[in-house]
């Protein structure tokens, strides 16, 4: 499959986060490659959104990876023990992203569970398989991403997302995720994900 390129990220967050809907995201690690299909995203629209870490233009060492240009990653941490990985869209300058917030594995289940739950994926319980990615942190946890990742460039080949299959879904959108202190913000339709996926983090 190609992978997209630095255009397809330079653009509005809100059509990034739909058009990463059904796209493959590829995490390689050792020459061992993890395949999961984006199932889950949530736009944050930079420095007139409240939600998100730029708004207002703040600028701190954290948040500098999204000034910085389209197309590589912006990895934080939650609650101090969750990471969260996130593409930056638009132009330098102009800071905005997109949290992957679940995934769907395609392939590389064994190195999933074992980082997951340190076994294989024929010892895990059913809860657990589908508790494999269905949540930021633990997509990250499954891909081993970590801060080491922030900035990334996503059109290189450790960690980048693939054209899917060009399968037909419904996109539903809702209230983002854990973002009640952003006010007006925090109303805004914009998370979105595909209906009826098992790996939706939140119904």
């Amino acid at each position: 499959m190609k992978t997209l390129d630095r255009d397809f990220y330079n653009r509005d967050s809100l059509i990034v986060a739909k058009e990463l809907l059904g796209k493959v995201l590829v995490r390689e690690i050792n020459g061992q490659k993890i395949f999961v299909k984006i199932v889950e995203t949530e736009a944050y629209m930079g420095i007139t959104d409240k939600a998100a870490h730029s708004y207002g233009g703040r600028r701190t060492p954290r948040v500098e990876v999204m000034y910085g240009g389209p197309g590589v990653s912006y990895v934080f941490l939650v609650y101090g023990m969750y990471y969260c990985f996130n593409i930056v869209t638009r132009e330098k300058g102009n800071p905005q992203a997109v949290l992957i917030r679940a995934a769907e594995p395609v392939e590389g289940f064994d190195l999933m569970a074992q980082h997951r739950f340190k076994k294989t994926c024929s010892q895990l319980i059913k809860s657990q398989i589908k508790g494999l990615t269905n949540g930021p942190g633990k997509l990250c946890r499954a891909l081993l991403i970590d801060k080491s990742l922030n900035g990334e460039d996503l059109c290189g080949n450790t960690l980048y997302v693939e054209d899917g299959e060009n399968e037909k879904f419904n996109i539903v959108s809702s209230t983002r995720i854990g973002v009640d202190y952003a006010e007006e913000a925090k109303d805004y339709p914009w998370r979105f994900y595909i209906e009826d996926n098992p790996y939706v983090s939140v119904k």
